[in-house]
């Protein structure tokens, strides 16, 4: 038994399809997986990756800067303002960006430039995965 899941951003779908599970990280509940017949769900999300189990066995890593994720009859929607799919990701740009954000955050106790540096990490570890 599979559920149906959609991954999407304002630009764009980037995943809409069947999954066996999906595990992502919300602010308040830390990480939370969902599976078929799952409880209906709404939570926040960090900025984090998000993993999504297809039933052959293969998996979509995505990274996700915020947004919700909303779970109810087996249908998982994720909504960011800006998500990624590891395949999607320039290791370099965002090896970049995270030196960038390391400076600006040594430079001041700047929340935006925390939250880039977040991002980078997300994007450089999922990257490679």
């Amino acid at each position: 038994m599979t559920m149906q899941v959609e991954l999407v951003s304002p630009e764009r779908i980037l995943f809409s399809g069947e999954a066996d599970m999906v595990i992502c990280r919300t602010v308040s509940d830390g990480e939370i997986a969902f599976l078929t017949g799952h409880a209906p769900f709404l939570g926040a999300l960090a900025i984090h990756s998000t993993r999504i189990k297809r039933p052959d066995g293969t998996e979509e890593v995505a990274a996700v800067h915020g947004g919700f994720v909303h779970v109810r009859d087996d249908t998982v929607i994720i909504l960011s303002d800006v998500a990624e799919l590891a395949s999607q990701i320039d290791a370099e740009r965002a090896r970049r960006a995270k030196e960038t954000a390391e400076e600006k955050s040594r430079d001041a106790d700047d929340a935006e430039a925390h939250a880039a540096l977040q991002r980078a990490v997300v994007r450089i570890d999922i990257a490679g995965a």
